[in-house]
């Protein structure tokens, strides 16, 4: 099915018809299910486990205003374990930690970041640029860097937990964020 079938929906629902609705739903519904079960055959435990609790996430946290509903209060600084949801290739994409840059009506500006050894060295190189290595923060065990390519903003609800932060007035945050400018900016 092409995406212009599927929103040819959007006229079957402007039909006062509720069985020529309900029928042409299941349809759609059917074919979804079977595309779904297709696509988690074709990727790894790891990956579908990912998604799964992504899925979850979503389903929980969607119409959450904050993370502060949850009783979760968030700062600037703030290393977070965070679900960014589904991403296309290149993107930062289901659960990572990440560093809250800024909060702006209930949403944060977060870079994500990863402590995978590979993207850490690479952080040294030219071909590092968009990177930003922290080393090791008091709170984590692994070596992190920074994806500041991958910083956007997104509902607070989106974090699960904080697991460490970085002093806003510290040297490394505000290299991070003069960093992060001049990358968006250039």
């Amino acid at each position: 099915m092409q995406i212009k079938d599927i929103e040819a929906f959007y006229d079957i629902c402007n039909t006062q018809n509720k069985s020529i609705i309900q029928k042409e739903w299941q349809k759609l519904w059917d074919w979804f299910i079977r595309e779904k079960k297709d696509e988690y055959a074709q990727i790894s435990y790891k990956e579908g486990v990912q998604r799964l609790i992504s899925e979850k996430n979503y389903n929980i946290r969607r119409n959450i205003a904050s993370s502060k509903s949850m009783g979760l209060s968030i700062r600037p600084g703030d290393v977070c374990y965070t679900d960014f949801g589904q991403a296309y290739l290149y993107e930062a994409g289901y659960q990572h930690f990440g560093l809250v840059i800024a909060i702006v009506h209930f949403k944060a500006l977060i870079i994500p970041m990863t402590s995978n050894p590979q993207t850490y060295r690479k952080a040294f190189t030219n071909e590092g640029t968009y990177l930003f290595p922290l080393g090791t923060i008091e709170g984590l065990y692994k070596e992190s860097v920074l994806f500041l390519n991958d910083a956007k903003f997104i509902n607070t609800a989106r974090i699960i937990d904080v697991k460490a932060h970085i002093p806003v007035d510290s040297e490394m945050f505000l290299k991070i964020k003069s960093k992060l400018k001049n990358l968006i900016l250039e």
